[in-house]
């Protein structure tokens, strides 16, 4: 893998309504399904050799609607469950808190980290040179902080819905 572009998936129902939907699905609004069309012109132009994406339906949405966009087929999608929103536990369905701290029951952030850190190998095994994943707010944290350690993970620096960054 030379390159490695992120994309957080569209606006879906629970973010639009501020709640927490880690391991929940949840679809995309109109709003999100904007947003991806938007980002698959703009995905246009980079020559995509692999999409990979987590398994819950609004990654699977917006990884099928760019692979339709850019001329990828949608059965070389590749999922993992490496690349799965974080654990929020007791909190999913409920409306977002400021600050996780250590609740109980929530995946802690060294082991999104480590989660994701196993994504990075993953995809660094694959053939080839230019990959898309697409995920979510924490793993994408996770790994432009695997990427670049001085980068701390932390919510207030997170990824838009929809929004297109090359990580590597």
């Amino acid at each position: 893998m030379k390159h490695l572009y992120f994309i957080r998936h569209g606006e879906s129902v629970m973010n639009k309504q501020g709640i927490f939907s880690g391991r929940v699905e949840t679809p995309l609004t109109t709003e999100g399904k904007s947003q991806v069309r938007k980002a698959g012109e703009s995905l246009k132009a980079i020559r995509i050799d692999c999409i990979v994406s987590s398994p819950l339906g609004r990654t699977m949405e917006t990884a099928e609607l760019l692979a339709e966009l850019i001329g990828y087929p949608k059965d070389k999608i590749i999922t993992t469950p490496l690349f799965t929103e974080r654990d929020f536990g007791p909190l999913d369905e409920t409306k977002y808190l400021p600050d996780l701290g250590d609740l109980e029951g929530v995946e802690s952030i060294d082991t999104v980290i480590s989660r994701a850190q196993e994504g990075l190998d993953f995809l660094r095994s694959l053939p080839a040179d230019t990959i898309l994943l697409v995920s979510h707010g924490a793993i994408g944290r996770a790994l432009r902080h695997c990427l670049n350690p001085e980068i701390p993970f932390r919510p207030s620096s997170g990824f838009g819905n929809g929004e297109v960054v090359k990580l590597l």
